[in-house]
């Protein structure tokens, strides 16, 4: 190798690793970002979904209900801030007066953010998102979707398997659409004992947003007594958790 090409390499290498440090910085101030602005949101759930739903569609209208119902109790809700079941569950916890917040992504064909946020971050990388998605919600509710569902699905379940996830309810919103899927993991992964058959339990299929409600609610009071135990005064997350509680309890609901 000549003296020029070995120059060329040399700074051929030293801008690849330029690029993987400024790229490195790029994921941490994503991290902080995040962290920073979802930090005081509060008590909330997340949704997911397809993004090609219409808004004609029975799944969009189940989204909507589902969601608005939530951010009538106190909720805050969390999507990808898509079109589609996202954009629903925004616009019905949007018309709730809740908090409506929109995880959004830069992809290569251009994710429009639905107009029904009022707390929008942007992120470039999939799994900065991820944990943003997971990290700040009491449980998942997931409608019918593809690729990108199934893999938040997937990764959520793995988490908690795992221990690296505090165990909580991941709602499968639609039963039709879901039981091939259950029946795959029921009949063939735990009959050949890929997993557990128990982990199946982590998964809730449900068809109305009556049994949405009564799961959160649930997972609320579980919550709250968990906390009562490691904090000797109340919290303000602590305080508005004991505040749907109670607006729970109190309608036409128990």
């Amino acid at each position: 190798m000549s003296e020029e090409q070995e120059s060329i390499k040399v700074i051929e290498e030293l801008k690849l690793r330029q690029g993987d440090t400024w790229r490195v910085l790029k994921i941490m101030s994503e991290f902080v970002q995040g962290f920073d602005e979802l930090a005081k949101v509060g008590p909330s759930v997340t949704f997911f979904g397809s993004s090609r739903s219409k808004e004609e569609s029975k799944y969009y209208k189940l989204a909507y209900e589902t969601a608005f119902r939530l951010g009538q109790l106190g909720y805050a809700v969390i999507t990808g801030g898509g079109p589609g079941i996202m954009e629903a569950a925004n616009r019905g916890a949007h018309d709730s007066g809740t908090l409506s917040v929109g995880l959004n992504i830069k992809i290569p064909h251009e994710q429009v953010p639905n107009s029904y946020q009022n707390l929008s971050l942007e992120f470039t990388y999939f799994f900065v998102r991820k944990v943003m998605l997971l990290k700040y919600s009491m449980i998942y509710i997931i409608f019918p979707g593809g690729f990108g569902t199934l893999d938040e699905l997937f990764e959520a379940l793995t988490l908690i398997q795992t221990g690296k996830s505090h165990k909580f309810p991941i709602v499968l919103f639609g039963t039709d659409y879901w039981k091939p899927l259950i029946e795959f993991m029921r009949n063939t992964m735990a009959v050949e004992g890929t997993i557990d058959s128990r982990d199946l339990e982590l998964v809730k299929p449900v068809d109305e947003p009556e049994e949405v409600l009564q799961i959160v609610y649930e997972r609320s009071r579980e919550k709250l007594s968990l906390l009562s135990k490691v904090y000797k005064e109340k919290t303000p997350f602590m305080v508005q958790l004991e505040e749907i509680i109670k607006r729970y309890e109190t309608s036409s609901h128990i």
